[in-house]
């Protein structure tokens, strides 16, 4: 038998149509006693328990400023809507909550947005 190169594969494969390369698999899944669609449920099984886990309302609390107080403060304005003073006098008094009763995915951009103007935040 002859030895095929990567290439030659490459070329069956892209000219094969989806039938054969599901004959193909099947063959593979046979001969040396695998299954092609494991991986894909142990990551959709993992996906599933890791979205059942997560709290459905977190909240954001202000650890800690940084050198960069300045650019914190004026996220924290614009994450809260408050006014300058209420937003300073949020940050000079850590650790303060920043949103409560909020979702995941909003808590995750707020923490984003915190931390690269330079702050320390902590989500729960």
């Amino acid at each position: 038998m002859a030895k095929l190169s990567h290439e030659d594969i490459l070329a069956y494969l892209e000219e094969a149509t989806i039938l054969e390369l599901n004959d193909l698999v099947k063959a593979i899944e046979e001969k040396f006693d695998v299954t092609a669609a494991a991986p894909v449920a142990v990551v959709a099984g993992g996906g599933d328990a890791a979205a059942d886990a997560a709290p459905a309302q977190v909240t954001v609390t202000l650890t800690e400023a940084g050198a960069t107080k300045v650019a914190v403060i004026k996220a924290v304005r614009e994450i809260t809507g408050l006014g300058l003073v209420d937003a300073k006098g949020l940050v000079d008094k850590l650790p303060g909550t920043i949103k409560e009763n909020i979702s995941a995915d909003e808590a995750a951009s707020i923490k984003e947005k915190l931390e690269a103007a330079g702050a320390t935040v902590e989500v729960k």
